[in-house]
């Protein structure tokens, strides 16, 4: 599979700063959701959809390298990679900059396709490969 990628943007609110106006670490996790949510809904696939169909996609991994902080204000442009096609696994890498431009924090996740029927793993559906098969990255 080719590299697949896409781009959310998120302006930082103030309830997410501390008293120095920098992003708290808690935040990115949020970022991170909102961004794959975000890229599935852009590839014609409803999370929503997927859970009523008996899939579930929680994460099982996540981790992060903060380079610079981000700041009340800013605009977060959040990469979202995929580098392969899934099996059982989804795994994503990410890219977080600010309006600059400036790199802020790299990170990781991996989610699991769970049938939550038997509430146990099973493989990716495909409609799932099939819709990401298709997607053009921006």
């Amino acid at each position: 599979m080719a590299i697949k990628f896409h781009n959310t943007f998120i302006r930082v609110r103030y309830a997410e700063t501390d008293q120095m106006a920098v992003v708290h670490h808690g935040n990115y996790a949020a970022y991170l959701e909102e961004a794959r949510t975000n890229w599935l809904r852009d590839m014609g696939i409803s999370y929503k959809k997927m859970e009523e169909t008996g899939i579930a996609l929680p994460v099982t991994a996540i981790s992060f390298r903060f380079k610079k902080s981000a700041l009340y204000d800013d605009v977060l442009r959040i990469k979202t990679i995929s580098k392969k096609t899934p099996a059982v696994r989804l795994e994503f890498d990410y890219e977080i900059f600010n309006q600059k431009n400036d790199l802020l924090a790299t990170a990781t996740t991996e989610l699991v396709f769970i049938n939550t029927e038997r509430n146990r793993p099973t493989k990716a559906p495909d409609y799932f490969l099939e819709a990401l098969h298709n997607y053009e990255s921006e």
